[in-house]
């Protein structure tokens, strides 16, 4: 499916009416359509579908907004980057704890995936009725699996605005009219739980990863949403516990377990046997990937128009290297932090694939590459090896081909082992860590290692295994986009960046402000959506 969805994008469809007692008056005014006219056949239900993954692949507005800013920037995994402190404030400002509600790249970022919502809305509401031969078993069945992929994009959306934001409006309709705007949020869990209501209907209508043509792979799956239904439980179980609901907390992992079997015994994905290929284009939607964003080089460029005029992704140009000593020069945004390098333990092969370290000769201009003291460029978007000659030329600033994968089956392992850990079934989680490391090469659990220059001894206990379990998602995920999440899932965001910054550069040292438990977690909801809708804002800000 790879750059197929990005084909269609679907027009306003606006019914209007005059009322009168001249007969005239109350024709249909020309050159409108109204609904039942549009959706009368499988084609167009499968083009409101297509229309509806298209958000997803949004990376630029006004400004630059791919998750990764969330994911890693927020975090210790990686540093803003870019030509200075000053290239890129709103980015500077997520770094660094200084956050306001008028910040654009959030913005840019709340908008796009309520611009999802309502398009898997408009597919959820018009499918149902869509017009087709109820009496061909095809149609029938691609109508429901329509609907399962339009129930996934809805819960996947949903799921990325409470990662960042918390809980949300719960809207199940087309807002077509400015009477709808207000809108009143639900608790967060109530959010978890219309998330997990979508994904499990999702799975009943979805398809099965190796019964889609070529031409289709990138569509969700009934994979992608048994692994989206082992993470939301991961994620509603980790904010249980901490609001000390333990009891349903063991529930959420429980259930987690549950898919992360089911997902497991499907026999449709497997892991790569060499770990780069996940970020090589011989690598796109192969048997480790479970649900990836679709980019392809394009002759349109984004620049001056908005969302939706590209099909590339802005990520690579955005993370490498200022130099041109790998054959094409970047914008050095999403550094990747001496504290991450130190995580990895000696002989990791991840390391140098997640983390390209100039030389000094390599470094044309120190003073634009070199920030805060961080030399270190993020490899794996990067595409410095993907052809003979070296580094894949761009053509365009706005046209990398890679695919961002979202949810890979080494994830899907360690999400498993975790559900495990916690519901103590050590066995199963310890053989989940292991297939993830030997992949690798890597000693299994338990093992003894040189971990942030400290050696540790790991012993067959759940404390210690839960320990290796967080510790191997950071180096098999690092710069991927989840460090930030698992962070704050987790409940230890301050504690774990108040460490990291103590052993920061006395230059990064003085940039952070001060990260504030209860407030900082989530980023604040724009003051721009506030004014328009009411919605309450989070805490403190």
């Amino acid at each position: 499916m790879k750059g197929k969805y990005n084909q269609y994008i679907i027009a306003a469809i606006v019914l209007t009416a005059c009322s009168s007692c001249q007969e005239w008056l109350t024709d249909a005014t020309p050159g409108t359509n109204n609904r039942n006219e549009y959706f009368t056949s499988i084609s167009t239900a499968e083009n409101v579908v297509n229309a509806a993954y298209v958000p997803l692949a949004w990376e630029f507005g006004t400004t630059y907004y791919s998750e990764w800013y969330f994911g890693d920037i927020a975090s210790d995994d990686a540093l803003k980057g870019g030509q200075s402190v000053t290239d890129g404030g709103d980015a500077y400002d997520m770094d660094n704890f200084k956050m306001n509600t008028n910040n654009q790249l959030v913005l840019e970022y709340y908008r796009a995936q309520w611009q999802g919502i309502s398009r898997a809305n408009l597919a959820l509401m018009e499918i149902p009725v869509t017009k087709i031969d109820e009496n061909s078993a095809s149609e029938v069945a691609k109508r429901d699996r329509f609907l399962g992929e339009a129930h996934f994009l809805r819960a996947y959306y949903y799921f990325r605005l409470l990662r960042v934001f918390g809980g949300m409006p719960l809207i199940n309709d087309v807002i077509d009219s400015s009477s709808k705007w207000a809108q009143t949020r639900v608790s967060r869990d109530d959010t978890f739980k219309f998330i997990l209501a979508d994904l499990q209907k999702a799975d009943s209508l979805l398809w099965e990863k190796s019964t889609y043509n070529v031409t289709d792979l990138g569509r969700a799956t009934k994979g992608s949403a048994d692994a989206m239904l082992l993470k939301v439980n991961l994620y509603r179980a980790g904010f249980l516990a901490q609001d000390g609901n333990t009891t349903e907390a063991q529930n959420a992992y429980k259930e987690g377990k549950k898919w992360g079997e089911k997902i497991m015994a499907s026999s449709q994905y497997d892991l790569d046997s060499d770990y780069f290929t996940n970020f090589r284009l011989s690598g796109e939607n192969d048997k480790e990937s479970v649900f990836e964003i679709q980019y392809v080089e394009d002759p349109t460029s984004d620049y001056g128009e908005g969302e939706g005029f590209t099909r590339g992704t802005f990520t690579t140009i955005l993370q490498r290297s200022r130099s041109n000593a790998f054959g094409q020069a970047g914008w050095g945004f999403d550094k990747p932090t001496q504290n991450l390098y130190n995580e990895f333990e000696t002989g990791d092969p991840r390391r140098d694939s997640t983390i390209l370290a100039p030389t000094d000769d390599q470094i044309e201009t120190p003073a634009q590459e070199i920030y805060l003291e961080d030399r270190y460029c993020n490899r794996k978007y990067a595409l410095y090896t993907e052809t003979n000659e070296g580094i894949y030329h761009l053509t365009h600033d706005s046209r990398g081909p890679l695919n961002n994968k979202q949810i890979r089956y080494a994830d899907v392992l360690l999400m498993y082992a975790e559900a495990c850990c916690e519901l103590n079934d050590l066995a199963a989680a310890q053989n989940a860590l292991n297939t993830v490391r030997k992949r690798v090469k890597l000693p299994i659990f338990p093992y003894t290692a040189t971990i942030q220059g400290v050696t540790k001894t790991f012993s067959f206990n759940q404390d210690d295994l839960r320990m290796a379990i967080r510790h191997e998602r950071r180096v098999e995920l690092a710069m991927e986009g989840h460090r930030w999440f698992d962070l704050c899932r987790w409940g230890i965001a301050k504690e774990t960046m108040d460490h990291y910054i103590k052993g920061e550069s006395s230059e990064a040292q003085a940039e952070y402000g001060t990260f504030q438990k209860g407030k900082n977690e989530l980023f604040p909801i724009p003051s721009k959506e506030v004014e328009l809708s009411g919605i309450a804002q989070n805490p403190n800000y």
